[in-house]
This record gives structure tokens, sequence and C-alpha cells, in this order.
């Protein structure tokens, strides 16, 4: 009897094995983000709000190595903004004079402090698990950001095993971050609401500026380039016609 009920146990457990393998993540949400096409520029306020958002919740385990706080300068903050959220910052620097290393201030050339020291303390504290640089993510991530903005939203309340959590969006439907948004969680300094919703659409303008904070200057000079290449087209055109007609008229008058 026992026997038998040894098999039906690995069963169970194979054809679970095979239920998780088989699992089919959601598609995700699309949204009408004002940077897609090749007209769209990102919205400035969103990525404010989403700032605040990656400060006060994502920076907790996320690291955001490849932005230096100078590049804010290009999303709509003033030279003294940057500045101040530099030096809320601090940023260790050296040897000094006497061969120590030092904490000070941010200042604009630095890059945005990482919340450990290296890959190591941040596996040893999440369990064993590697919290992703931010910088790239939006790019790095299939479905780009309308994935990032799934995922935040998506986690549902459905059974799943220790030190992971239910989200459709996720590749197997299980994953090891926890839920990081709640109502209120950040207060907005422009009033806004601090939805779920609006959370995961602000910190993913965000996140999308940090993968392509050039974007905008890449558009424009494209279409720079998609102007000049037009009036070169149309002169090359014209000339083509004018040297090619002169010549028409001198084999014609030679062959008559």
């Amino acid at each position: 009897m026992k026997k038998y009920f040894f098999i039906a146990l690995l069963l169970c457990q194979v054809s679970a094995l095979a239920n998780e393998g088989n699992f089919e993540p959601k598609e995700p949400l699309k949204m009408p983000w004002s940077f897609e096409g090749p007209l769209g520029t990102f919205d400035k306020q969103a990525i404010r709000r989403g700032l605040k958002v990656y400060q006060q919740v994502c920076a907790a385990c996320h690291s955001l190595n490849r932005i230096s706080f100078r590049h804010l300068l290009g999303a709509g903050f003033s030279l003294e903004e940057a500045k101040s959220i530099a030096s809320e910052y601090q940023v260790k620097d050296g040897p000094n004079d006497d061969g120590e290393y030092y904490e000070r201030p941010g200042a604009l050339s630095d890059y945005f402090v990482p919340p450990y020291a290296n890959r190591k303390a941040a596996e040893a504290a999440n369990n064993g698990a590697y919290p992703p640089d931010l910088s790239l993510i939006a790019r790095g991530r299939m479905g780009g950001a309308s994935y990032l903005y799934s995922l935040l939203i998506g986690f549902t309340d459905e059974e799943a095993p220790e030190g992971l959590y239910s989200n459709p969006y996720f590749s197997t439907g299980k994953i090891a971050m926890a839920p990081p948004l709640s109502e209120d969680i950040v207060s907005y300094e422009d009033g806004t609401p601090a939805t779920v919703e609006q959370m995961a659409f602000d910190v993913v303008n965000f996140l999308q500026w940090a993968s392509e904070y050039e974007m905008e200057y890449r558009k424009r000079l494209g279409l720079k380039v998609m102007g000049f290449l037009s009036i070169l087209l149309v002169l090359s055109w014209v000339s083509n016609k004018r040297i090619w007609k002169d010549i028409k008229q001198v084999s014609n008058e030679d062959a008559s």
C-alpha cells in the first residue's frame, strides 16, 4: 500500500513540475507611452515623480549604476535641483593625504550610489536572489515599458512557494521580488494621488528615460538628417535633369 502511495505522490510532483514548465505568462498591458514613435517625447512630470518612487522604493534593493546626477539635467531638472538630489547621497572617495577613504556629499559628476557594496552582499540580503541593475531594464526586457508596468501592478494573492510571489506577467508566474508598491507609499509634491497604478506608470517612465536618456536628442537629430537628405535628394534630382537635358540635346544635334 505504501508503495502505491509513494508512486502517486511522485506522479503528483511530476505533474506539478510539468504544469510549471508549461506556464504561459500573460501578455503585457498596452499603455499609451508618450515616448513611443518617431516624434515621441518623455513625460517630464512623470519622470520627476518616478525618480521619487525609485528613491523611496526601488533603491532599497536595485542599483542605477549607469546614471549620473548630471543626467538629470536632461530630464527637466534644474541645475540646483540636480545638485540638491546629488547632495542627498554619501559617496565614497579617496584616498586622502593620509591614504584613507572617506565619504562626502554627492556631486553632479557622481553616479547614483548602489544599495549594496557588491553582488555577494546583494544576494545575502535577498535570500540568494540578485536584484538587477535598473539602468537598462526598460530596454533589456522583452515588452519593455509595458512589461515593467504590468509586472509592477500584476501581483496576485495566489499561493506560491516560500520566498516567492505570484505574478502572471513573470516568465514562470512566480517571482522572488515582493510586491514593491502599495497605496500612498510615497507622497507626491504636485498632489498627484499615489495609487499603485500611478506609481508604476511614473517609475516606468523614469526607467525608460534612464535606459535611453539621449532619446529626444537622437530623434531631433534624426529629423534634421531626414530633412537634409530630402533637400539633397531634390537638388540631386534637379541637377540630374538639367545635366542630362543638355547632354541629350547635344546628342540629338549630332545625330541630325
